[in-house]
């Protein structure tokens, strides 16, 4: 399955690769709750919405969930009495108030799902996602989290897709 989406989104990026980007920003990612970098997601709008073009390293191998979140901060906040790396960037964002996780292509879901980041053998991601519900204006001022593990894309079995700990987070500015 995971080769199957990584194929489609590459082929979907080649197909719109003759669209012009209409604008370009360089998420600098940070390890959460610290400033040690672990590299950069350069995010493109285009024709068939935007595309995030990671450049990690040090994830687990495997698949991640990649979500934007609600609020532009990667500080840690306070939650049930415990401190969580990167908790002020909020939950995922929903301006539409769907309070449901989902397919990233589903209007049904939250806008800030998005597909599943993809770690290599080596503990690097490099393929890009295409995110075809959001625009550059939609995720200005947001947060970008990867987290620890997968996401199956429901709240079921686990809320928000299962992906735990947030391990990565850059604010889009």
């Amino acid at each position: 399955m995971r080769k199957l989406l990584i194929g489609a989104t590459t082929a979907m990026l080649a197909l719109s690769s003759h669209s012009a980007i209409a604008q370009s920003i360089k998420v600098t990612m940070n390890k959460a709750g610290t400033q040690t970098s672990a590299g950069s997601v350069i995010i493109e709008e285009h024709d068939d919405g935007l595309v995030f073009r990671p450049s990690l390293e040090g994830l687990s191998p495997g698949g991640h969930g990649f979500h934007v979140h609600e609020h532009g901060s990667c500080d840690s906040a306070m939650k049930k009495g415990e401190k969580v790396p990167a908790g002020a960037a909020g939950s995922h964002l929903d301006p539409d108030k769907t309070d449901s996780h989902g397919y990233p292509w589903s209007a049904q879901s939250h806008l800030g799902d998005l597909p599943l980041l993809y770690v290599g053998e080596e503990g690097e991601a490099k393929h890009p996602v295409l995110a075809t519900r959001l625009s550059i204006s939609d995720v200005q001022g947001k947060a970008l989290i990867v987290h620890e593990g997968g996401d199956n894309y429901s709240d079921s079995p686990k809320k928000l897709g299962g992906g735990g700990a947030r391990v990565l987070c850059g604010v889009i500015q």
